[in-house]
């Protein structure tokens, strides 16, 4: 499943992602900064079974590493400690969950960011 999944992907497009990021909580000039930023996310899997997924701007660079349906701590972009499961993250802090649902549609990652009625969608298309 995974498999599908690995490479360089880049931003084409950012749907409600200033929403979004204002209601998990983002300062202002934080989100700026990420509404500007268009990060390439590269995703890999080692030989020990770990999922790399590694976030790339101009802005900040990111990288976590889990096994499929384990559990794993994150500190986010915007300084979030959070909890993640699967590839499809779960994020919980300070009694909040957000949601970010990948998946491959017509040869382009999309991710869902959800946070209560908020809902961001962002597409990236794999690097030749």
């Amino acid at each position: 499943m995974v498999e599908q999944f690995t490479g360089t992907w880049t931003l084409e497009s950012s749907d409600n992602f200033d929403e979004y990021m204002k209601a998990i909580g983002v300062n202002f000039a934080t989100r700026q900064m990420g509404n500007l930023a268009k990060p390439n996310l590269m995703i890999s899997v080692g030989d020990d079974g770990l999922i790399s997924m590694k976030s790339e701007s101009t802005f900040k660079t990111t990288e976590i590493k889990f096994k499929l349906n384990e559990q794993f701590d994150e500190t986010t972009a915007d300084g979030r400690n959070t909890k993640n499961g699967k590839l499809m993250q779960e994020q919980s802090w300070d009694d909040k969950t957000t949601t970010l649902e990948r998946e491959i549609k017509d040869g382009k990652l999309t991710a869902k960011c959800v946070m209560g009625d908020v809902v961001a969608m962002r597409t990236y298309v794999k690097a030749p």
